[in-house]
């Protein structure tokens, strides 16, 4: 496993650094959003996790309520996935030696293995969203604990090793496009909305004050009309966590 370096070039942006990330490889690219990014599904992942062990299966409203918070966990997820699948993998793909590219290829199987299990987490939401189903409520307190641990892995094998290549190859400039034109693209203004106000929630309060400069006034303008509609989802999926 490659290891952050520990010398920093006074021209290159001093990296975000959060709660279980696992390195923050210094270079040349600013790799704050996507520390970011990985910090939100962490979180996300660990409280459906403890959701589903304390929300009773009759509570049917409140299994609508997750349900309807994991189609946000999850469109952020796929949306981020597809990004380093179509663009950043094979992005280094044509630059990387034989290590690096065993290191990208298995980015993409562990995404790979990943998607079944969300799917099956999608679908016990629904279920439970619709039927009280105690024993579809244990499955997927489970499915969403392995859910958990396997994403857990795969974010840390990413920021370990696969960060690295992006800092070894490519420039500020070449990741911004590709976050213009795989990561940021396709989405609607309703969904931008939702994830801006996602990706900024329960970020430690110098991490998110230096996300927010960065990122510039449109972006904290989008935070502010987005965030009062996210925290009432919030409240309403969790509910049961504030009594656990």
């Amino acid at each position: 496993m490659t290891t952050a370096s520990t010398t920093r070039h006074p021209e290159w942006p001093v990296q975000l650094r959060l709660p279980g990330q696992s390195a923050a490889h210094e270079g040349p690219v600013d790799m704050h959003m996507m520390y970011v990014m990985h910090h939100a599904f962490r979180r996300d992942l660990a409280a459906f996790a403890a959701a589903a062990a304390v929300t009773p299966s009759s509570d049917r409203e409140t299994w609508q309520a997750l349900g309807r918070r994991w189609d946000l966990f999850s469109t952020a997820l796929h949306h981020h996935h597809a990004g380093e699948d179509a663009g950043l993998w094979p992005r280094l793909l044509e630059v990387a030696d034989e290590p690096g590219r065993a290191t990208l290829e298995a980015m993409e199987v562990e995404h790979e293995e990943i998607d079944p299990m969300l799917e099956a987490c999608a679908a016990g939401f629904a279920r439970l969203g619709h039927h009280d189903d105690e024993d579809a409520r244990r499955a997927l307190a489970v499915r969403l604990v392995a859910a958990r641990e396997s994403l857990a892995r795969h974010l840390a094998h990413e920021e370990s090793d696969a960060i690295a290549l992006v800092q070894q190859h490519l420039t500020d400039a070449d990741w911004l496009a590709l976050e213009e034109e795989h990561f940021r693209a396709r989405l609607s203004l309703r969904q931008t909305l939702a994830l801006v106000a996602w990706a900024a929630h329960e970020l430690p309060d110098e991490a998110r004050a230096s996300v927010l400069r960065k990122a510039g006034l449109p972006f904290r303008v989008l935070r502010m009309i987005g965030r009062r509609p996210f925290l009432r989802q919030e409240r309403a999926a969790f509910r049961h966590l504030a009594d656990a």
